[in-house]
């Protein structure tokens, strides 16, 4: 697999420990459409710690913060370690639901608002399967680098043996909770 999706490496480290399993993007300043698009429904977790923000997430995240900062990989080195598999998007248009997530994920409320209202009011919202596989450390190209949500690495990343962080019970209910926070309907 080539494809690489920037995050905080705090949210990364959370959805490698099943601390999470949701992804909440608005879009990069450098995304091709000025908005998120899903162009991937499978890729490698791309820790960043450009943007990170100690008061972007929930107090109780920071010793995941902590644990990232220390383990931190070399200057012009990534260290790619999980991948994700979408499992379905939600666009949120109501912040009011967006803040019932709370407890789902570690951003800070704050954090949350401020990608609700940047640019246009609204979120994308995606439960993701995250899987372990064998780590990779790989160089930084500077081709990677900028503001947007997508990379397409130099090279295919082999994801043989990996396996599910959450089980699939977690995984159902994850989908029972977006479905009755996010889509009432759908219960109907």
């Amino acid at each position: 697999m080539k494809q690489a999706f920037k995050e905080w490496a705090v949210v990364c480290q959370a959805l490698a420990e099943g601390r999470q399993a949701l992804i909440i993007r608005k879009g990069g300043v450098a995304e091709t459409v000025g908005a998120f698009q899903l162009e991937h429904a499978r890729f490698w977790l791309y820790p960043t710690y450009t943007h990170q923000q100690r008061d972007g997430i929930r107090p109780d995240a920071l010793p995941i913060l902590a644990q990232v900062e220390s383990d931190r990989p070399p200057l012009g080195t990534i260290r790619l370690s999980h991948f994700a598999e979408v499992t379905g998007v939600y666009l949120v248009n109501d912040l009011v639901r967006a803040m019932l997530l709370a407890h789902l994920h570690i951003w800070s409320d704050e954090t949350v608002r401020k990608r609700f209202e940047y640019r246009a009011p609204g979120l994308h919202v995606m439960p993701v399967r995250v899987y372990r596989a064998a780590t990779h450390d790989i160089p930084e190209s500077p081709a990677y680098h900028g503001c947007r949500s997508w990379v397409d690495l130099d090279r295919d990343l082999s994801t043989e043996g990996a396996m599910p962080v959450l089980s699939d019970a977690a995984m159902e209910d994850l989908h029972r909770s977006l479905d009755v926070l996010l889509n009432p309907v759908a219960l109907a």
